[in-house]
């Protein structure tokens, strides 16, 4: 999902556009074997050409195995996420909760997805991808454990809302790992596929909770099958999972040798600019929120992705009033009706792979040397942002009891496959227009975007049985419609946009420039 690396050319245009500081800190993150005279220091230990320690040389099989495996931690964090939406009829039950209380077991735990992306992508850039994530999951799979023998509603509050912090683990370090394994031009394809997890998990989850609850089962065993698969992944990660962040690697590379030769004055990059507390504590919770309020291209973003977020998570609520109360569904039945959204997305994932990655790649050729336009990433989202306000005026206005339970479920392939389309070219703009501080930008996108999806749930039920599913429907349709030129105005005045902001990496040349410049 990343642009080509950036030129030197780019960079020394960042600079005119980038604070001072910043732009001295993302030069030593861009180039740090190079000193502050531009030199190269021969005690500076780096990967060799062809190197098998660096991640990028290793076999397309390790990587495909690790790129695998990411998406199965994210699907794990997802599909925890919504499965509780199944037993929610047991918890009201058994604990005399509110509906609404009932619902704060997924919204909650996707709030914990507001601090974690925080917390757990400094930490891996610190001490690596593999400790973060060993000790997350560990601690994710003890609070699915905690659901599973609790007595109380707090008790189940409480470990949900930890469960989702710790889970956010895969949701922003997953897939810093593509990017650290594999190179721009391959990236995509790994990143495309890698994509569908965070929507086939969500759809997945109530398919299980409501099949369990249908059989009888308690809902203890919904928090036991989580914990189960929750330690498989710690086991997974321990045992199968090298460390792929290249800078702890080098860092790990400059102790032995200087071990190895007794000569201290081997040094990793990571270890001659470590950043002060407190700059380092700007990183984790105020910088993302500082690229944020400065960005109105990335406001306009993220927004728009966090209403998307937000309608998938709010479907958990809308989905059990048409099908289970509407067409008399059971549990187990209205649980099936959530796949179409994952499959919807194969299918723009295959038009992604097929058509827009080779228009793309032909693109990176054509502009080479220099990186390719942010804007090249948005066409696919210009078919799917209308397609995704119809998906819900076609599930709205098809949700009658009377009519065929297929016309809703359908709408979910058309929802699935906008989404999936939406999401690839907004977080891919994203990283190519934020170059040196996608990181924080995601960040902040992330945050934003999971609010968005703990609180949807919140007024989902009470909307629909207000304004009854197709008016309910057809006011998110119109909320969808209002943001369709978003990608639009992106393209147009996209090259204008970053030519005003202090973070985009390059300066575009506007037309007038163009006429004007030498042949």
């Amino acid at each position: 999902m990343s642009s080509e690396p950036v030129s030197s050319g780019s960079l020394s245009r960042a600079s005119t556009i980038i604070d001072r500081d910043e732009n001295e800190e993302l030069h030593h993150e861009a180039y740090p074997e190079a000193d502050e005279k531009g030199s190269f220091d021969p005690y500076l230990v780096k990967f060799d050409e062809g190197d098998m320690a660096n991640p990028k040389n290793w076999s397309s099989l390790t990587k495909w195995y690790i790129t695998a495996t990411s998406g199965l931690l994210v699907l794990n964090a997802t599909f925890a996420s919504s499965a509780p939406t199944g037993v929610i009829g047991q918890l009201i039950e058994e604990f005399h909760m509110s509906r609404e209380v009932a619902t704060l077991a997924i919204s909650l735990f996707v709030a914990g997805y507001c601090v974690g992306p925080l917390v757990h992508g400094p930490l891996s850039e610190q001490y690596g991808r593999k400790p973060v994530f060993v000790v997350t999951f560990l601690f994710y799979t003890c609070f699915q454990i905690g659901n599973a023998l609790s007595q109380n509603t707090a008790s189940i509050l409480v470990f949900r809302l930890l469960g989702g912090l710790f889970a956010a683990a895969p949701l922003t370090n997953s897939g810093a790992i593509l990017a650290d394994i594999w190179n721009a031009k391959q990236r995509g394809r790994a990143m495309a596929l890698f994509t569908i997890a965070p929507f086939a998990g969500p759809a997945l989850g109530p398919t299980v909770g409501g099949y369990l609850s249908v059989a009888g089962v308690s809902w203890r065993w919904i928090f036991w099958i989580l914990a189960i698969y929750a330690g498989l992944c710690w086991l997974q990660i321990v045992f199968t999972i090298p460390e792929t962040y290249e800078p702890v690697i080098l860092v790990k590379m400059a102790e032995k040798k200087r071990k190895e030769t007794g000569d201290e004055r081997y040094y990793a990059p990571m270890e001659k600019h470590k950043l002060p507390f407190s700059k380092r504590v700007e990183h984790v919770l105020a910088r993302p929120f500082k690229v944020l309020v400065r960005e109105p291209m990335l406001i306009a973003i993220t927004l728009y992705m966090s209403f998307v977020y937000g309608c998938i998570y709010l479907l958990f609520e809308a989905y059990p009033i048409v099908f289970t109360q509407g067409h008399g569904l059971n549990l187990g039945e209205s649980g099936l009706v959530f796949l179409p959204i994952p499959i919807g997305g194969l299918f723009g994932i295959c038009l992604y792979l097929f058509y827009y990655n080779p228009k793309y790649m032909a693109l990176v050729d054509k502009h080479a040397p220099e990186p390719v336009p942010p804007e090249a990433r948005l066409p696919m989202a210009l078919p799917a942002a209308p397609i995704f306000a119809l998906s819900f005026f076609w599930f709205g206005w098809t949700s009658y009891p009377s009519i065929s339970v297929w016309a809703p479920i359908m709408a979910g392939l058309a929802m699935g496959f906008s989404i999936q389309l939406i999401f690839l070219a907004l977080f891919n703009y994203i990283i190519d227009a934020y170059l040196f501080v996608a990181a924080s930008a995601l960040a902040a996108s992330t945050v934003v975007r999971s609010l968005f999806g703990a609180a949807f749930p919140l007024f989902a039920t009470q909307m629909y049985d207000t304004l009854n599913p197709r008016w309910a429907s057809t006011l998110l349709g119109f909320l969808a419609l209002l943001m369709v030129p978003i990608p639009f105005v992106l393209i147009k005045m996209g090259p204008r946009l970053r030519l005003k902001s202090r973070y985009a990496p390059t300066k575009p040349k506007l037309p007038e420039e163009k006429k004007s410049s030498p042949a």
